[in-house]
């Protein structure tokens, strides 16, 4: 295990996933459309558990995309996830708390593991009340952050994150875009600001690993020179 491998020092420019690039900026989109796309698959994906299950409704003339979702989600949730992927690091750096814990691509894959299971049992999960359920998920979400994560400002953000989005999906819901079956936190369920906070968390982890991932590559290379 890697859970205490210190983060070389490097220079500002940390890259490059292709040898031929060497701009930060560059590095930053290539990172921000890595992410966007684990965003959209995993919304396209998790969307298809709760419409399964009856927990989010689409009027009939949106349900036109790919795995029944209405075509605005995958985009904006792959939007969202690129902000948060490439937010995290950048916190970390500004905070002067590089992020040590459990920085190797088995422990993100575990977490986005995590993660989907976490929704899957929003979805699929019997309880005898919603009240059991969101504290039930509640447990979960920072149990997940705990396992994976442990971060000060990874806690803050992810706090952060499930309130604005939870703050946009009841507006979404108000304004009749889509809606929740029975709804118990004004228009939504009262566990989705722990689901948003586990996905702020998975998407922060991936967004640092690939933040690592550019600056081992690079320190590589210096070495090779």
């Amino acid at each position: 295990m890697a859970e205490n491998d210190a983060v070389p020092t490097l220079p500002k420019k940390c890259g490059p996933y292709i040898s031929s690039i060497t701009s930060r900026g560059m590095n930053l989109v290539i990172r921000g459309i890595v992410l966007f796309f684990i965003g959209v698959f995993l919304a396209l994906v998790l969307n298809l558990l709760q419409i399964q299950r009856n927990v989010t409704l689409f009027p009939p003339d949106v349900i036109t995309s790919i795995f029944s979702s209405a075509w605005w989600v995958p985009p904006c949730c792959g939007t969202a996830s690129a902000v948060i992927g490439l937010l995290y690091p950048c916190m970390d750096r500004h905070l002067g708390e590089p992020h040590k814990f459990k920085r190797e691509w088995s422990s993100v894959m575990r977490c986005v593991a995590v993660f989907v299971g976490i929704n899957h049992a929003s979805a699929k999960v019997d309880f005898a009340n919603n009240i059991q359920l969101s504290l039930t998920l509640a447990a979960l979400s920072i149990g997940l952050w705990w396992t994976f994560d442990r971060s000060r400002s990874g806690f803050g953000l992810g706090v952060g994150i499930a309130f604005l989005a939870t703050l946009v999906s009841q507006l979404l819901v108000y304004n009749g875009v889509y809606q929740y079956t029975s709804p118990d936190f004004l228009y939504v369920r009262s566990w989705l600001p722990c689901i948003f906070f586990a996905g702020g968390i998975t998407m922060g982890n991936i967004g640092r690993q690939l933040a690592m991932y550019e600056c081992k590559v690079i320190a590589e290379k210096s070495h090779e020179d």
